[in-house]
């Protein structure tokens, strides 16, 4: 900005938006400092340069403003996780899978985990009916993102929430 500014002529535009044209960098500082306001390279790789007339104070305010009002909308979406095991009883399925509602009523995304212990291993066809029944169940709120896979001696699912949005689409 001002006399930071390397090149010899600038394209010029004032402090609402007019096109002055191509002006020396003498006179278009001398333009600015009438003005009591700063000259601001606004694209300096352009050929002439493009300068504006504008008060850089106010101008970087407004770009910290805009900066601040975006990340407060932007939403952090985090991952929980509902461990489960192949042999669960019925309410305590129930109740693993009511966290998993408040979670993903919450918006947050849902690993559910099922770990094998010891010889269930190798019945690996009861856990994916386990984590295949979460899923059923909690298809009304939630979209299975990953199918049932194995990791090690665990085998995870992973659920997303279901959005308005997505609501209106299917209908």
């Amino acid at each position: 900005m001002n006399d930071q500014i390397r090149a010899r002529e600038v394209r010029l535009i004032s402090e609402n938006g007019d096109q002055l044209g191509v002006k020396p960098l003498a006179e278009a500082i001398s333009l600015a400092e009438a003005s009591n306001v700063d000259l601001v390279l606004m694209s300096p790789g352009a050929k002439p340069p493009v300068a504006k007339i504008m008060d850089y104070g106010k101008y970087k305010f407004d770009l910290q403003k805009k900066d601040r009002e975006s990340r407060k909308k932007q939403k952090t979406v985090s991952l929980k996780e509902v461990r489960l095991s192949p042999t669960i009883e019925a309410n305590d399925f129930n109740t693993k899978l009511n966290n998993a509602r408040k979670f993903l009523a919450k918006g947050d995304k849902v690993k559910v985990s099922l770990r094998f212990k010891g010889r269930a291993i190798t019945h690996k066809e009861i856990g994916k009916k386990v984590l295949d029944r979460a899923a059923e169940e909690m298809k009304d709120i939630a979209n299975v993102v990953s199918k049932p896979k194995m990791d090690g001696r665990s085998m995870f699912l992973m659920l997303d929430p279901i959005n308005a949005k997505d609501n209106k689409k299917k209908k």
